[in-house]
């Protein structure tokens, strides 16, 4: 027997389905009944160029509003530059930011992933532009994560040029979004650094991270669900959510610093991967790294996450910084430069390990 097919006559009366069918063919329909609100749109812009203004440098030849933003390259700076590019994102740390309703500070997150990569190279991030998808804007969120990116850029010196803030209907869940960043740095090419002058019987110089940064929160976000944690807990200064929303360390400033003192031949930043893969990247083939990770003091948040979650050594130090956000590779001799330039910025750091002839396949020790 087949199946009965629906038919209208069957619910109400014909002539009630033609006037619905009419009026549906009749009526106006907008981009904001399709989920898109341009007016939000144009009031975010609005709202966020005092922010916006604030990041501009010099070169900046035409920023937010156009279809493309002009940056002049400084030549009177560099006989030879080289543009160093970078991109990132923020992870799952958006979903505690979105959990928590935090978002003023995720934007330095954003940033702090992006400039400090480039920094590695001992480029100065010039600009940057960001990628905001959400699907239906909100602009308090929206206004209060771009003035994170803004606050960001500051940190670091770079001009926020533009970006793209994209509404997509049935995208994205109600009230979350995502985030993307993309920054461009400059170097004079004899100045760009590549771990080609790193030797055996260097120091490797940890920096104090502010916490996880922005690495390993599918990892943190299972840890706080198999606790059951209460991230309104007291945890050192703050609470536990504090810690782990504490927006990731922008190292730019104090390492250009230290660059102008003298050449460093490497330079790590500490994401994905954790301490055991990140610092390697830059070492050359044939040379490893002992480290000593008694040699600096871990912090409470990551003591918290390994007794939570039951997490080795091995795991924990693949996943996350704990607590050592950049590394510089240097003679002993540069210590003192280190620390100048750490100290005249806040940052605490350590002599953490030592470049050494690698052994077999191992190149990364811990002691």
């Amino acid at each position: 027997m087949p199946e009965p097919q629906f038919s209208p006559t069957r619910y109400a009366p014909r002539h009630l389905f033609a006037g619905l069918l009419a009026m549906t063919q009749h009526t106006p329909m907008t981009y904001r009944d399709a989920g898109v609100d341009i007016d939000a749109g144009n009031s975010l812009v609005e709202r966020i160029k005092p922010a916006v203004r604030r990041t501009m440098r010099p070169e900046v030849l035409a920023g937010v509003g156009g279809f493309g933003a002009s940056v002049r390259v400084p030549l009177e700076r560099y006989k030879e530059p080289v543009m160093v590019s970078g991109t990132d994102g923020v992870g799952t740390k958006l979903k505690l930011a979105q959990i928590l309703n935090r978002h003023d500070s995720i934007g330095i997150d954003l940033v702090g992933m992006c400039v400090n990569d480039v920094l590695v190279q001992g480029a100065e991030p010039v600009f940057f532009l960001d990628y905001f998808a959400t699907g239906k804007l909100d602009v308090d969120t929206t206004v209060a994560v771009v003035g994170g990116i803004a606050r960001g850029c500051e940190i670091a010196g770079c001009a926020l040029i533009g970006g793209e803030t994209a509404e997509m209907p049935d995208m994205y869940p109600p009230g979350e979004y995502d985030l993307a960043g993309f920054c461009v740095g400059a170097v004079e090419r004899a100045q760009l650094i590549d771990g080609h002058g790193i030797r055996a019987g260097d120091a490797v110089f940890g920096i104090a991270s502010s916490g996880p940064h922005s690495n390993g929160y599918s990892l943190v976000r299972r840890i706080v669900k198999h606790a059951n944690a209460d991230l309104g807990a007291a945890l050192g200064e703050g609470t536990l959510g504090d810690a782990l929303m504490a927006p990731t360390t922008i190292y730019v400033k104090p390492m250009l610093e230290l660059l102008r003192s003298a050449p460093i031949p490497g330079m790590a930043h500490i994401t994905g991967g954790g301490l055991t893969e990140n610092i390697i990247r830059v070492v050359p083939e044939g040379l490893g790294i002992a480290i000593d990770p008694r040699s600096w003091p871990q912090p409470d948040v990551f003591r918290w996450l390994q007794e939570a979650g039951n997490v080795d050594d091995a795991e924990m130090r693949r996943t996350f910084n704990c607590g050592i956000g950049f590394c510089v590779i240097a003679p002993e001799g540069r210590a003192g430069d280190v620390a100048l330039a750490c100290a005249a910025h806040g940052l605490a750091h350590w002599r953490i390990g030592t470049i050494e002839p690698a052994t077999g396949d191992e190149r990364v020790r811990f002691r």
